[in-house]
């Protein structure tokens, strides 16, 4: 497989340099044939039954329509020459194992087993096209593209039929393979997770929740000094000294300046903070907070807040301390923006 990339690389290279449209293969139909019986031995479902494409990108493979026995009769009429790789006649490899030991006796069960196989694998293509058109009504009906992900709506595909095969549609493409775990998260509490490789599947509520696992989840501390200097990034803040308070939104906010103790410090929330909510009495967990709000797991994971000695000023983007506030004894006001 690291040859395999390896070659790969190279050729996506020749083409580039050369700018050559598209790069041709060898690959026959017994090559097809093996790809079949390892897709099938690995459960890879119908996508992996269809056999290697024709055509894929750039990647053009003129031959797979044709046997072994009858490239090599052709070359042998024609006196083309042709190279044998050494490692074809090793058995340490799976494929290598099929073609020399498995694939001879399964071809010996009568002449037409790799026309039958063809045919088989021309219906096979025709229903993973229906297949394929009928995803796209069904992803139409239970997907939503949100800020936080793709929301797959629970209620909505419980009431098609088949919905195990559903899910496994939707969700293979994602690297996703504990399919027994994911139905079961379909009834399962909210807040439980699945990952694949690259991606978490989340039960929220009444929807299952795609994300991309990103190490921009992880929100670093910065510090921030009385200078009040403007932020660039991972986000922008801007600072900026003002005369008088107007409307309050949930993106910049008014703060009387001579309460705020230095550094100031944005990070992202933890298990036990708490605030008073602009606008209400009392104070309030951040974890009530954001369930009153209604925020998913990933929504809560990108929340901001901005604090001194563990002392909440403004939950970012979404509501100012009521500490904080601008009163009629304000002297010095200075409006946050957040970006």
């Amino acid at each position: 497989m690291a040859a395999r990339d390896l070659r790969y690389e190279w050729f996506d290279e020749l083409l580039e340099k050369h700018s050559f449209d598209y790069l041709l293969t060898a690959h026959h139909l017994g090559d097809d044939l093996e790809t079949f019986f390892i897709n099938l031995s690995r459960g890879t479902g119908l996508r992996g039954l269809t056999g290697i494409p024709n055509l894929n990108e750039k990647i053009v493979r003129p031959f797979l329509e044709f046997s072994r026995d009858e490239i090599l009769a052709y070359a042998n009429v024609n006196s083309i020459l042709w190279r044998e790789d050494s490692s074809n006649a090793s058995t340490d490899y799976l494929r290598n194992e099929l073609r020399l030991e498995v694939l001879p006796n399964y071809l010996k069960l009568n002449e037409k087993v790799l026309q039958n196989f063809q045919q088989t694998q021309k219906h096979l293509n025709e229903s993973l096209h229906l297949v394929e058109e009928y995803m796209l009504l069904i992803k139409n009906l239970v997907l939503n593209e949100t800020e936080d992900g793709i929301e797959i709506n629970i209620n909505q595909l419980q009431e098609l039929p088949n919905t195990k095969a559903l899910l496994f549609e939707l969700l293979s493409p994602y690297g996703f393979t504990a399919w027994e775990d994911i139905s079961d998260l379909l009834k399962s509490q909210s807040g439980k997770q699945i990952f694949s490789n690259s991606y978490r599947l989340l039960k929220n509520r009444n929807t299952l929740l795609l994300t991309e696992i990103s190490s921009e989840n992880t929100l670093e501390s910065i510090f921030i000094t009385e200078e009040l200097e403007t932020i660039e990034t991972p986000f922008k803040l801007q600072f900026e000294n003002v005369s008088e308070a107007n409307k309050l939104s949930e993106n910049s906010v008014y703060i009387d300046f001579e309460k705020l103790i230095f550094p100031l410090e944005i990070r992202g929330w933890k298990e036990g903070d708490y605030f008073y909510p602009f606008g209400m009495k009392g104070k309030k967990k951040l974890s009530k907070f954001f369930k009153d709000e209604k925020l998913s797991l990933v929504a809560k994971e990108k929340v901001r807040v901005l604090c001194f000695e563990n002392v909440i000023v403004w939950v970012m983007g979404m509501r100012l301390d009521d500490r904080f506030k601008v009163t009629n004894n304000t002297k010095k006001i200075v409006k946050i923006t957040y970006n």
